[in-house]
């Protein structure tokens, strides 16, 4: 048995199906299907139950799991203290992130460190943080890159940069003339937003407490993308990173308003299993990410970190 066929249906027990556990190894969902059936074969006994387009484990697929998970930690160990050895800039770099982060934060470090570094192969998920926070964790990736990083027993945060947040509204908004306002202002307006569990949407709506500001939630989205289209057709307004909304001011479809009264900012950490050795080239990665590597330009570092929300870092 392959360990590759292994990590196949870790996978996708872990997710629940085929098109996800594909998508997480690169294959097609007809070649899950035969790597699951492979195992089956192998083994005499039914792994997996399919049953309205949710996957279930069997008892047997339990017991292969946990046994499964196992072999392919101690897989990666044995891959990873090999490449330290060698100190090689080489293998794989598995990193989670939130849409946010991953869509405008990672593109130009990402593209120096994969030209810099052509042998090393980046496995970027993009997901929600609790998630992230649960896949570092068990060790199924390297680094995880989060807003508003927390601190857990089993979790080392580094810190990435700091993002400043600004007001967004459409073109026709009373808003638009404007090219600061107080937060106050933003008293009783229609508000697009993060769903309630996002740590962004929890460190706004304690800001707007504490300044005594309440907004009606017309709109509660799962990602930034989804926030700007909800602003742009005139829904409500909303509080943003700057970094995610340069496209769309450049085009008109948005207008960008500072918020006078203090400096919102968004922290970003990296965050990774506590003890976790990393490989040369996940090292270098953080590095990267951080401007260690000596190529990050003054526009990439972004604004002067400025007052944070909740004061997490």
């Amino acid at each position: 048995m392959h360990v590759e066929t292994l990590k196949v249906f870790c996978d996708l027990a872990e997710t629940g199906s085929f098109s996800l556990a594909a998508s997480k190894n690169f294959v097609t969902q007809s070649a899950v299907s035969q790597q699951i059936r492979s195992l089956e074969e192998r083994y005499g006994r039914e792994l997996v139950e399919r049953s309205k387009g949710r996957v279930r484990l069997t008892q047997a697929g339990q017991v292969l799991y946990k046994v499964g998970k196992e072999i392919i930690q101690k897989y990666r160990e044995i891959e990873d203290s090999l490449h330290s050895l060698s100190r090689s800039v080489a293998g794989t770099v598995r990193v989670a992130t939130v849409y946010s982060v991953g869509l405008y934060e990672l593109s130009a470090p990402l593209k120096r460190y994969l030209q810099t570094f052509p042998e090393v192969n980046i496995h970027l998920e993009y997901t929600r943080a609790n998630k992230i926070y649960d896949e570092v964790s068990r060790g199924d990736v390297d680094l995880g890159i989060v807003a508003y990083p927390s601190k857990r027993p089993q979790i080392l945060v580094t810190p990435f940069r700091e993002d400043r947040l600004v007001l967004i509204c459409a073109p026709q908004h009373p808003f638009a003339t404007f090219s600061e306002l107080s937060i106050r202002q933003l008293d009783t307006e229609k508000f697009v937003g993060f769903e309630r569990d996002i740590a962004t949407r929890r460190a706004l709506d304690r800001i707007l407490r504490r300044n005594g500001v309440k907004v009606r939630y017309v709109m509660e989205m799962d990602n930034i993308e989804t926030i700007k289209r909800g602003v742009e057709i005139g829904a409500g307004v909303s509080i943003v990173p700057e970094p995610a909304i340069s496209q769309e001011v450049k085009n008109a479809t948005l207008v960008a308003v500072q918020i006078q009264d203090e400096i919102l900012t968004r922290p970003l950490g990296i965050i990774a299993k506590r003890g976790r050795q990393f490989t040369p080239a996940v090292q270098e990665f953080i590095d990267f990410l951080q401007g260690k590597a000596g190529q990050t330009t003054d526009q990439e570092k972004g604004p002067e970190a400025g007052r944070t929300l909740d004061g997490l870092v």
